[in-house]
């Protein structure tokens, strides 16, 4: 592969033919893209209002009126998991976005200057990874009240050193390459250097890591709103139904918090999946 592919950070050919012939990774792929548009549109085709009492039977089974029966308040299970997708799916998007925006902006700095600029860099990042992401997310709460915009603001701010760190190591391996020096030998300003070749070429291992930190976030957020401190009720989400979905459990009426972990199960996997074959291809590029 040319060294104009990898500064640009390209995709061979081959590992694009292999891409379309992964019938795993495409499987995922359409898993990911209908819980995305679920996300989108989930409001509009829900069958019934999301905090409607009594659509249905308390804790009733599927039947053609209500498709995944109803919880303990007779409320359309299908409908509130339609509803609750935006906040279950969207709300882990922002947090990788902003963790990932600071962390490679960070990890990029460190590279780039090095010395004390990449010491203390280092220091700050040492101390928030010394904090569990649920624990500060749960001080946050405390902090400023239950809901969602406190713990995303706190987890984003708890994944940052793991983006940074990975994204710091392929930095400086990038900046260690011979077109690197051969660029700047021929006088190519440094910014062009960063934002036209190394940050480009970063991106594979970015995409992986905001796939993997994904499935994280999704499962962080489910278990804080599992221990009541995220969405608020009547408001849905996937983890607040899982939650007020125990009692169900034991009654014998699993619906409530069986379907909304499955729909987290599978958004997390195709994630997880999909993160896995973009490192795949990340580490083929490399060869």
């Amino acid at each position: 592969m040319s060294v104009g592919q990898l500064a640009q950070g390209k995709m061979p050919v081959a590992v694009k033919d292999a891409a379309k012939k992964d019938w795993l990774y495409l499987v995922a792929l359409v898993a990911f893209t209908l819980m995305a548009l679920m996300a989108l549109i989930g409001p509009w085709i829900a069958p019934y209002n999301p905090t409607q009492l009594y659509a249905g039977p308390e804790n009733g089974l599927p039947t053609a009126q209500n498709l995944l029966g109803t919880d303990d308040l007779g409320r359309d299970v299908l409908s509130r998991i339609l509803c609750g997708a935006g906040v279950s799916v969207f709300a882990p998007i922002i947090i990788v976005l902003l963790s990932t925006i600071i962390g490679s902006l960070l990890a990029v700095t460190a590279a780039w200057f090095g010395g004390i600029t990449r010491g203390t860099i280092a220091r700050i990042i040492d101390v928030i990874f010394a904090i569990p992401g649920l624990v500060l997310a749960v001080l946050a709460v405390a902090m400023f009240g239950k809901g969602l915009p406190a713990p995303i603001v706190a987890l984003s701010i708890a994944f940052i050193p793991v983006v940074a760190r990975l994204t710091q190591t392929a930095a400086s391996r990038e900046l260690g390459k011979p077109y690197i020096a051969a660029l700047r030998v021929q006088g190519v300003s440094s910014l062009a250097i960063c934002f036209r070749h190394l940050i480009p070429a970063l991106v594979p291992v970015v995409a992986a890591q905001m796939a993997v930190g994904f499935g994280y976030a999704m499962l962080d957020l489910a278990a804080i709103s599992f221990l009541g401190l995220g969405q608020q009720p009547p408001a849905a989400d996937w983890g607040s139904m899982i939650s007020g979905g125990k009692t169900g459990i034991l009654a014998g009426a699993p619906e409530q918090a069986l379907f909304p972990s499955i729909f987290v199960v599978v958004t997390v996997l195709a994630v997880s999946i999909i993160g896995a074959r973009v490192t795949a291809w990340a580490e083929e590029k490399e060869r």
